[in-house]
């Protein structure tokens, strides 16, 4: 099973005991913050959960796979994900 965006606003409402327009407000206003601060080039950090990291990638030469044609493949950023210390032990069983 895999855990929704409306399955994380559901089980908020249920626990902090909030209609579905006011949970869902919390967790689009928390996700556009993330996404604000990710497209700034800031890093976000989850204390117990983990790392969004904004990396920035060279140009670097490639080849399409469907044609086998060489091209380069512009600079760009991408993030990456690294779960705390505390979230993997908690992953692994060890929490």
């Amino acid at each position: 099973m895999k855990l929704t965006k409306d399955h994380i606003i559901s089980s908020i409402g249920n626990c902090i005991g909030v209609t579905k327009y006011e949970s869902t407000r919390l967790v689009e206003s928390v996700l556009e913050i993330v996404k604000s601060s990710l497209s700034n080039g800031e890093d976000v950090l989850i204390t117990g959960f983990g790392k969004f990291i904004v990396r920035k990638k060279e140009g670097r030469r490639g080849r399409n796979p469907a044609t086998g044609e060489d091209l380069t493949l512009e600079p760009r950023r991408v993030i990456t994900f690294k779960c705390s210390a505390r979230m993997r032990d908690r992953i692994n069983g060890n929490g």
